[in-house]
Order: structure tokens, then C-alpha cells, then sequence
């Protein structure tokens, strides 16, 4: 039996699916840049809320809040990365996280969307100047949008993330 251009074509693309990776980002702003981090690793998405802060913990750590129950430090992405002053609003969040065994909170300026991207869409970090790119997966594209991937699993695992 012989296949139609149709159906080989089917195949053809099918066979390509299965062998190109795709990736999820929970997509987020924080000033005027685009950044994405693994979506699996995204517990829940709350409003900003006021937090408890702890003395002597460095300033990106906000506090700490309690969610049903559970204690978790709570890291403003902004003071974080040095891009200015958070202004709180409407559309900031926090991101509950599970990374490495532990829950925190990430405050981020607003979420995007969720973004699929194939594993070819993904650039490495580049290399500039005194850039630290420790903490970045790497550029991810979509046509013309380009976002920056966090390794959300090595940022908050840092020790410098730590509450002392």
C-alpha cells in the first residue's frame, strides 16, 4: 500500500515533534525586560501581600510569609537583580516556588503568560563585560520576543539567597 503526500507528511512532522524538546516558562516582567523561569517549579501565583521582615537579612529578602501554615522567605526579584526601586501595585505578585526540597516566594512586577519553547529556541547566556550569568539558563526566542530563562534552581538554592 502506498502513502499519499498527505500522509507522509503526517508522518514527517510527527516524527519531528517527538524529537524536538519543548519547555515551559512562566513568563514575567520586572521593569521593562521579559524573564521566563521552568514552570514546574511554580507552586502558585498570589498578589503581593505585606510580609514580615526579619532583621539582619540581606535586602532583596523582603520577609517572610505564612502560607497555610508554611513559613516561606519571600525575595523581591527587583532589589535582587538591581534594576531600581519596586514600585507595589495591582499587578505585582509573588510566585510561590518549590525549588531543592523548599518553598519560597519570588515578587515579581506582573506574570506574562506561560511560553512553550522548543529546546532549538533556547541560546545560551551570552558573555558580557562583568555580566554574572550564573543564574540564567539562557535566551529564549519566540519570533521577535525574546526573554531572559532563569535557573531558578541555582538562584534560590544560592546561599547568598539565604535568610542570614
Amino acid at each position: 500500500m502506498q502513502q499519499t503526500a498527505v500522509e507522509s507528511e503526517a508522518i514527517k512532522t510527527s516524527s519531528q515533534t517527538t524529537t524536538t524538546s519543548v519547555r515551559e516558562f512562566l513568563t514575567f516582567t520586572l521593569g521593562k525586560e521579559e524573564y521566563g523561569i521552568d514552570i514546574q517549579k511554580v507552586q502558585e501565583i498570589r498578589g503581593y501581600e505585606t510580609v514580615t521582615r526579619i532583621a539582619n537579612t540581606p535586602a532583596h529578602v523582603k520577609g517572610v510569609m505564612n502560607l497555610r501554615g508554611i513559613i516561606l522567605p519571600i525575595v523581591d526579584m527587583r532589589i535582587k537583580f538591581d534594576l531600581g526601586t519596586p514600585v507595589y501595585n495591582d499587578m505585582t505578585v509573588v510566585i510561590i516556588l518549590h525549588v531543592g526540597g523548599r518553598m519560597s516566594g519570588m515578587v515579581v512586577d506582573s506574570v506574562s503568560d506561560v511560553l512553550r519553547l522548543a529546546e532549538e529556541d533556547i541560546r545560551p547566556a551570552p558573555e558580557v563585560g562583568a555580566f554574572n550569568s550564573e543564574y540564567l539558563l539562557g535566551v529564549g526566542t519566540a519570533g521577535e520576543r525574546m526573554l531572559i530563562l532563569l535557573d531558578i534552581e541555582k538562584l534560590i538554592t544560592s546561599s547568598e539567597m539565604a535568610l542570614s
